[in-house]
C-alpha cells in the first residue's frame, strides 16, 4: 500500500489505497493546491481503472501467437487448452505494462510457466524470453495492433464482446468531462481506447485527449507533468491508476517534497 501524504503548506497530496491484488480497486494521487472549488485536472489510466479488457488482449494474444507460432498455436492442443489459458491470462494481468506482452505471456504459460513464477518475475522474464524468442518489440506491438485492427474490421461486435466498461463507470466520467478537464493516459493505442469509451461506454471521448504510451514511449509522469503545465490553474490535479508500481513512479517523478 501507498501510504498518504498530506501538506496543505507545499500544495501537494498523494493518496493511495488498497493493496495490490489481480485487477483490484483503481488508486488515486492527488497534486493539488488544498482549495476543494474549482475546475480539475483529471487523469485516468484505462484498463483496470475504466475497462476489464483481460478477456479481448487474451484472445487477441492467441490470435497473435497463432500467427508467429503457427506450428504451436494452430495446432489441436493450443485450441484445447484455449479457455486455461485465458484464464491464466486473467491472473497474470496485473504484471502487464504494454499489450504486446500478452503475446509473450500466453506462450509461456502454454510451456508450462506457472502463474506465481509470472507474476513473481516477469520483469526479468519478459526480455529473457524476447531474446530467447528473437523477438523485437516494436514488431510485436505492430502484430498486436494488426491482429486487433483486422477483428474490428471482420467482427467489431465480436471484438468488443470480451471487453466490459466496470460498473459505475461511465456516467461519473461524463459528468466530469462537464465540468472538468479529463484526459486519459494509458499503455492502450488510442484509437482503442476512442471505440471502447463511444460503443461499449456510450461516452464520446476526444482523440486528442487520449494519450498512448505505446506510440509515444512517453511515461506517464512525463505525460502528467506537461498535463500539469498546460492547465496550471486547475485546482487539483487527479490521477487514477490501478498498477501500484506505476502510481509510484509517477509520484516519484510528480510529486515534489514539502
Amino acid at each position: 500500500m501507498l501510504g498518504r501524504h498530506s501538506n496543505c503548506r507545499s500544495g501537494c497530496r498523494a493518496i493511495a489505497s488498497q493493496p495490490r491484488r489481480a485487477f483490484s480497486s483503481p488508486r488515486i494521487m492527488r497534486w493539488s493546491k488544498c482549495a476543494a472549488t474549482g475546475t480539475n485536472l483529471i487523469a485516468l489510466d484505462f484498463d483496470g481503472v475504466v475497462c476489464d479488457s483481460c478477456g479481448e488482449s487474451s484472445l487477441s494474444a492467441f490470435k497473435a501467437a497463432a500467427l508467429l507460432w503457427p506450428e504451436i498455436f494452430l495446432a489441436p492442443e493450443a485450441e484445447a487448452r484455449k479457455d486455461e489459458l485465458v484464464e491464466k491470462m486473467r491472473a497474470v494481468r496485473p504484471v502487464v505494462e504494454t499489450g504486446y506482452e500478452n503475446i509473450v505471456q500466453i506462450r509461456c504459460l502454454y510451456e508450462g510457466v506457472s502463474v506465481d513464477e509470472m507474476l513473481a518475475s516477469w520483469e526479468t522474464m519478459l526480455p529473457a524470453r524476447m531474446a530467447q524468442w528473437g523477438l523485437n518489440r516494436a514488431e510485436m506491438v505492430q502484430l498486436f495492433g494488426r491482429v486487433r485492427d483486422d477483428w474490428i474490421a471482420a467482427d467489431l461486435n465480436g471484438w468488443l464482446a470480451p471487453n466490459r466498461i466496470y460498473e459505475g463507470v461511465a456516467g461519473p466520467v461524463r459528468t466530469a468531462m462537464e465540468r472538468h478537464q479529463v484526459y486519459i493516459v494509458t499503455t492502450k493505442q488510442a484509437h482503442y481506447t476512442e471505440i471502447l469509451m463511444r460503443d461499449m461506454a456510450s461516452v464520446p471521448f476526444p482523440p486528442d485527449r487520449i494519450f498512448s504510451q505505446t506510440v509515444s514511449g512517453r511515461p506517464k509522469g512525463e505525460v502528467l507533468a506537461a498535463l500539469a503545465a498546460q492547465h496550471p490553474d486547475a485546482v487539483t490535479k487527479i490521477f487514477v491508476e490501478d498498477k501500484l508500481s506505476t502510481l509510484e513512479k509517477v509520484a516519484r517523478s510528480v510529486l515534489r517534497p514539502p
